[in-house]
């Protein structure tokens, strides 16, 4: 999971604080990750919707080979689904939580296309990649823990391509559902996190330089808002 900024200010203390936190703890879940109950609820739901999505850009720009990166890849199941995908130029997993890349390594190494799927260890708020190397940038359930979420908009648009595509998906806070299950519950269990509201979402991606962005919400039980738009 990659880390960053909610829209309040952090002193630097308290970033590096929140850093680490989420650091320690998916260091800590990367194990049991992919047995987790939250595959059913949140991560499949989220990973189709990402299917979705890159199947409807893929058919409005003709189907051509592209490159991903997924911010907050975890043990990288979309990317290891994506691998089937001969399109799939390059896949990239980026994750601030050494045991989770480790876990996406092992993941690639079973697979035929194990040379197009790289992990990596780092922070979404310092992408180390150049600009405009990316076709598409898929972030999971892994914003809420970005303490600086503006700023890794910023590098997300920064990496990709004109006409790059972003999928960004993170708990749905606005309604009286996703606020229990995401600013009650799971901020209660995971602490320092920040589920954005829809309207703060649409702000800081158009303030980052995206265009033509579509947001809706997805799921029953856990809501999601999914938040897609391009250069």
């Amino acid at each position: 999971m990659a880390v960053q900024e909610s829209s309040k200010r952090t002193s630097p203390d308290r970033h590096a604080h929140v850093k680490r936190h989420a650091r320690t703890q998916f260091e800590h879940w990367a194990l049991s990750y992919d047995r987790s109950w939250l595959n059913e609820l949140v991560f499949y739901p989220s990973i189709r919707t990402c299917q979705e999505e890159l199947a409807r850009w893929q058919a409005s720009r003709g189907a051509r080979s592209y490159r991903l990166l997924d911010v907050g890849c975890g043990t990288g199941t979309l990317l290891t689904i994506l691998a089937d995908d001969p399109l799939a130029e390059q896949l990239v997993g980026l994750d601030y939580a050494a045991a989770m890349v480790q876990r996406v390594s092992e993941k690639a190494a079973r697979l035929e296309g194990a040379t197009r799927l790289h992990a990596i260890r780092g922070d979404s708020e310092h992408l180390p990649f150049a600009d405009g190397a990316f076709d598409v940038i898929t972030c999971c359930n892994s914003f809420h823990h970005y303490p600086h979420q503006a700023a890794a908009l910023r590098g997300f648009r920064r990496v990709l391509r004109p006409g790059g595509l972003l999928i960004l998906i993170d708990g749905f806070r606005d309604n009286v559902v996703g606020w229990v299950v995401f600013d009650v519950f799971v901020a209660g269990i995971e602490g320092h996190v920040h589920h954005a509201a829809w309207s703060e979402v649409r702000s800081m991606v158009l303030s980052a330089g995206f265009s033509e962005l579509r947001q809706r919400k997805t799921n029953v039980l856990a809501p999601l808002l999914v938040s897609v738009a391009q250069v």
